[in-house]
């Protein structure tokens, strides 16, 4: 069973494999075993991202745990996933169009059971090791900018850094909070950047307002299993995979948008 439709991880890849560098390099005395396609290591990646299997679980006679673990860091020393993340909303913003003037920020907690970078006690899990993402996305659920903290971080002062990480800016831009930010420093947070805020009000659900959606990415995000019970130790690994995250949910969403807007050759045959 494909861990993703060909619809979504064909142009992922397509992207992913241009911005990878070139490789001239090779073994002087030309001895040395063939180099792993990047293929066929993408596509196990893939695979423990949607599944959360580990290395070595997913590795076989054509591809090692080992292989996959150097050749990840490879690619995060080359900062491709991130510049990936950034193209995807480009494209998403081009062909659909990001929803900027109403932006949601609110963090998500995942267990995180090897400890670590970025691991503190959970507050909700009985004082286990966790993390917290806090997330910001635009009107329709598009992950803009994700900042990792230790689970017992609280919201309210994320949301800076969160904000701070935005790729793009609206002239004017609504931010919507749970009841969770509701103090004056949050309010003066936000003042000293020029940006309106909608705070929930004490016992508001989650549907009134615009801070649903938020709510629904944290949903989307928790569905790639690598992400809810994450045993990377290393901040820049963990990073790595919430960017591949989250270009698969916005590639997603271009999909599924531009079905009803756009035709294609191999435009898929239902809606995604």
């Amino acid at each position: 069973m494909p861990a993703l439709p060909a619809c979504i991880i064909e142009p992922i890849w397509d992207q992913f494999c241009a911005l990878l560098p070139a490789r001239t390099a090779v073994h002087p005395l030309g001895c040395h075993r063939p180099r792993i396609p990047d293929r066929v290591v993408f596509d196990k990646l893939v695979h423990v991202l949607v599944f959360g299997c580990a290395y070595q679980r997913i590795a076989d006679d054509a591809c090692s745990a080992t292989t996959l673990r150097r050749r990840r860091d490879e690619w995060i020393a080359a900062g491709v996933m991130d510049a990936l993340h950034t193209l995807a909303l480009v494209g998403y913003d081009r062909m659909i169009g990001l929803e900027l003037a109403d932006i949601a920020v609110d963090g998500c907690i995942t267990e995180a059971p090897c400890g670590g970078e970025r691991a503190g006690r959970s507050p909700v899990d009985r004082g286990k090791q966790g993390r917290k993402r806090s997330v910001a996305v635009d009107a329709n659920g598009i992950p803009l900018a994700t900042v990792l903290a230790p689970a017992n971080r609280p919201d309210s002062p994320l949301l800076g850094p969160t904000l701070d990480a935005l790729p793009v800016h609206a002239p004017a831009m609504t931010v919507h909070l749970d009841r969770g930010y509701d103090s004056g420093v949050t309010r003066q947070r936000l003042a000293d950047r020029g940006l309106d805020t909608e705070i929930a009000g004490q016992g508001d659900p989650v549907a009134v307002g615009q801070r649903w959606v938020v709510e629904r990415t944290h949903a989307w995000t928790n569905a790639h299993k690598k992400l809810v019970w994450c045993t990377e130790r290393r901040a820049v690994v963990i990073a790595f995979w919430l960017a591949f995250s989250a270009v698969v949910i916005i590639v997603g969403r271009l999909v599924r948008e531009g079905w009803v807007r756009y035709r294609w050759d191999d435009r898929p045959t239902r809606k995604p």
